[in-house]
């Protein structure tokens, strides 16, 4: 699996980094986890300190909420790079005031940048638009945004799994 574009969405807590984690430590070379989320309350820090226990000291991990090409673009070619996760991507440029159409912008770079960079590039996205309608106008933003994003990188990603209930379930 060199230099591929692997795209991995599905529900909160249903094993989608577990499986990239999974996936990307089969390969050689460096391992680097660009994290998408921030410590914004306690919960959150303590979240983000046990996940960096869990992935170990063989894990680089780089902090970017926005400019996640210029994160992939400084690495080097070898190994796997786990982005985690889109959906607080998204998120990021929501609360920063980016249009829906400046955010697909963004989407689009990331979408088109993955397959062409020379990497093994794992990218782990919720799939948030399986419920029902959300009442705020800005929960549902983030649903429609979600769900254009999630498919813009599934279109360009090598291979595309949808985990449920820890079990990865290849779509394409």
């Amino acid at each position: 699996m060199d230099n591929r574009f692997t795209f991995i969405i599905g529900g909160a807590r249903s094993g989608k980094t577990a499986f990239a984690l999974s996936c990307a430590e089969k390969l050689k070379g460096t391992k680097t986890y660009i994290a998408t989320g921030g410590a914004f309350d306690a919960e959150m820090s303590e979240r983000i300190k046990r996940h960096k226990l869990e992935r170990g000291n063989e894990w680089a991990t780089i902090e970017e909420p926005l400019d996640v090409v210029k994160a992939l673009a400084g690495l080097n070619p070898s190994g796997a790079v786990l982005i985690d996760c889109i959906t607080l991507w998204l998120n990021n440029f929501i609360w920063k005031g980016l249009s829906d159409e400046a955010i697909l912008g963004e989407v689009k770079r990331l979408a088109e940048f993955c397959p062409s960079c020379g990497k093994n590039v794992f990218a782990v996205s919720n799939e948030v638009g399986g419920g029902i309608v959300p009442e705020h106008p800005v929960a549902r933003r983030f649903r429609d945004l979600s769900g254009a994003a999630n498919g813009r990188l599934a279109a360009f990603a090598d291979e595309v799994y949808l985990m449920t209930a820890g079990i990865p379930l290849k779509i394409k």
